[in-house]
């Protein structure tokens, strides 16, 4: 049941000594590690901590490529797509631990691009169509990661966009080109920006 179902106990609450409810206030932040860091970020933490934090999150996605470079073969064989879209999707998540942490779009969009890129680079044939569709989840995948950052592109200022319009069209004719050219028809995604 929420708190604002019952005024009667967040009156009470209210009420309560300062002291008191600093006590409950931590003990209650503490249970929730996410807002912990959250916190730690928007009271502690300046714009060099930001672009801190940007840098160790794209070389975290870097050795995540590298070491998926690997292991995984750039071959469009059913495992090998899987084995990619599974650690895309952990590369992922990361990204949205930082997202929500630091509420930051422009490194969002920049470390989202970056993994998406990093991807096409070094695993173009896992992107080209079989004829067997192994690798459909990983095109479908990509697209629905592509659209992401088109939506996350187009609420930044335009002096912003900029910045990422290059990489972002190299990464759109990449998809177009290859196996990913349906879903991203099918999606209504554009060639360029």
């Amino acid at each position: 049941m929420k708190l604002n179902q019952q005024p009667a106990l967040k009156k009470a609450i209210l009420d309560l000594p300062q002291a008191q409810k600093d006590r409950l206030l931590v003990r209650l932040i503490n249970k929730d590690p996410m807002l912990v860091k959250q916190l730690h970020f928007q009271l502690l933490e300046d714009e060099s901590d930001l672009d801190e934090r940007t840098e160790v999150l794209l070389g975290k996605l870097q050795q995540l490529i590298d070491r998926v470079a690997g292991y995984i073969p750039n071959t469009n064989q059913s495992r090998n797509a899987d084995s990619l879209m599974g650690e895309l999707k952990y590369g992922s998540g990361l990204i949205n631990e930082h997202a929500a942490i630091t509420k930051d779009k422009m490194s969002e969009v920049r470390c989202r691009l970056f993994l998406v890129s990093q991807s096409f680079t070094h695993f173009g044939q896992l992107f080209e169509r079989h004829l067997y569709r192994w690798n459909d989840r990983l095109l479908n995948y990509q697209t629905g990661r592509l659209k992401y950052i088109l939506g996350k592109y187009d609420k930044l200022h335009e002096d912003l966009q900029f910045e990422f319009r290059d990489e972002l069209n190299d990464a759109l004719a990449f998809a177009y080109q290859s196996g990913m050219e349906p879903y991203m028809e099918a999606q209504g995604l554009p060639n360029e920006v």
